[in-house]
């Protein structure tokens, strides 16, 4: 059995027991980090992250990590190369786990490797966790091989800023079967002609991808002296990678890689950040790049003593307008020693398939679900008069459903299941819904909380509007004056179906 080399993951330690772990995170799409990066994050109490390591990773670390934006890109540095190190030390010497997370491999025009030395000679254990570089992967998604039988039997992988550094070998890259440039967005054309200065023939098939492996890549080809004429019209900027080679010209024939109908859209989601993972795992499904800026806070309510006395109180139906209320009400009845069976005698309304889902994960049915996908559509639940029926809803629901079963004749008891609060956004989360080109709302209280959150600049949004049902299609009216889409059907899967569509 191989040794593991991991940092260890108690909770229980000293200011000596700190690590560090430098991660390669991939070249964009964030599945490709390894399985060992992915368990350091995720035990990591804090987070050191370049400007190219996937945002989309951060979401696997604790809620209570530290997260520490340090990345360097061209004319913007959030933190010097000393910076970075010291901070990273720090964090360390105070006994906590820091995992350095870079985009690519550590190794690969990383400085993960003096970011090693300052570990080893500060006496600060480092592991590392070797990345999927650009060099290879960006290719590999544009059906480009580096090496290829035939064809191409080595590679080589320079610096493209590091042209005159004395270092690199620019004869023999001009000789080698495949070159692979990496950071040359601002330098392409010098090293063109460098290489054609060199001996390499201006005709050599040249390839070069702009975000490789995510859903926004984009590639252009065409020969070693045109390329960087094909790239500066075809407006591809950095983060930039270009291949020289024969390898180059299987672009085409081996394409593989289809980003799906929101391909590079970005799209913000404003649900609670709990909810939020499975409509960002759909959105992201499709290539779009999401931004999670939850308006509401959810609250549960379990075992409040006016909860305790809901479950416990006879009644004729349960109703729940959202699969909130069921979890805050069968967590109540667990809590009481009790489960399934207590409700033997119990018939249950619900709101539409999500809440019908989340009752039959407590082995419940749902005995009545109407057609419409709001909550006063309960106010047709199959009762008669004179029965009792318990309403679990939120702090913020409105009292139409209650009135209308109490116009019917019933015993109706409203119980506030769970609270809905707004949550302050992050300036960086404003700026992100600013300039996404769709936001999605799944009830009135995102609609409302995101127009506070925005105030004036509420009225210039230029993205698409999309919401799940009526009810929210109103509040956002209200808020934004317009509606852009709906989903035709509840559910989450009709969302995105309604934010495609609007894009289109």
């Amino acid at each position: 059995m191989p040794t593991d080399h991991r940092p260890p993951t108690t909770d229980h330690r000293s200011a000596a027991s700190g690590h560090v772990t430098l991660v390669g995170a991939g070249p964009g799409d964030p599945n490709l980090i390894t399985l060992a990066g992915l368990e350091a994050l995720r035990a990591a109490d804090v987070v050191l992250y370049d400007a190219l390591a996937p945002r989309a990773l951060l979401r696997e670390a604790r809620p209570d990590a530290e997260l520490c934006a340090v990345g360097k890109r061209v004319g913007a540095h959030l933190a010097t190369q000393a910076e970075i190190e010291a901070l990273m030390l720090a964090r360390a010497k105070e006994g906590k786990r820091v995992v350095r997370l870079k985009g690519g491999d550590p190794f690969v025009f990383g400085r993960g490797s003096e970011e090693l030395r300052a570990c080893k000679e500060a006496g600060v254990p480092c592991t590392v966790v070797p990345g999927v570089t650009s060099a290879i992967g960006a290719f590999a998604y544009a059906g480009i091989p580096v090496t290829h039988r035939g064809l191409a039997g080595a590679f080589m992988v320079i610096n493209a800023r590091s042209m005159n550094d004395g270092v690199t070998g620019w004869r023999a890259a001009a000789e080698v079967d495949t070159l692979v440039l990496l950071m040359g967005a601002a330098t392409l054309a010098e090293c063109a002609e460098r290489l054609v200065a060199e001996g390499r023939a201006p005709d050599t098939p040249a390839a070069s991808v702009q975000w490789g492996t995510r859903p926004d890549q984009r590639v252009v080809t065409g020969t070693l002296a045109g390329i960087a004429a094909r790239v500066a019209e075809a407006g591809l900027s950095a983060p930039l990678v270009t291949v020289v080679g024969p390898v180059a010209g299987l672009a085409g024939e081996l394409a593989w890689f289809e980003p799906g109908a929101l391909a590079g859209r970005r799209v913000a989601v404003t649900r609670s950040r709990p909810q939020a993972s499975e409509l960002v795992a759909l959105l992201e499904t499709e290539g779009a790049l999401v931004t999670e800026a939850p308006a509401i806070e959810l609250v549960s309510r379990a075992g409040s003593p006016e909860l305790c006395e809901a479950v416990a109180a006879p009644a004729g139906w349960w109703a729940f307008s959202s699969a909130n209320g069921v979890h805050a009400a069968m967590e109540t009845l667990a809590a009481a020693g009790l489960d399934s069976r207590a409700l033997a005698r119990h018939r249950i309304a619900a709101v539409g398939e999500a809440t019908a889902a989340a009752l039959a994960g407590y082995g419940l049915r749902a005995d009545f679900i109407p057609e419409g996908a709001f909550s006063s559509a309960l106010a047709e639940l199959p009762a008669e008069v004179g029965e009792r029926v318990t309403v679990f809803q939120s702090n913020l629901s409105p009292p139409d459903l209650s009135l209308a079963l109490e116009a019917r004749g019933l015993s109706v008891r409203s119980v506030t299941a769970y609270e809905n609060h707004p949550t302050p956004l992050a300036d960086e989360q404003l700026d992100a819904v600013r300039e996404a080109d769709a936001i999605t709302f799944t009830s009135s209280s995102t609609a409302r909380n995101l127009r506070a959150a925005l105030g004036d600049d509420a009225a210039s949004l230029d993205a698409a509007l999309i919401s799940i049902g009526p009810s929210t299609s109103t509040a956002v009216r209200e808020c934004f004056g317009r509606v852009d889409g709906e989903a035709a059907a509840p559910g989450l899967d009709e969302l995105v179906r309604a934010v495609i569509d609007a894009l289109e």
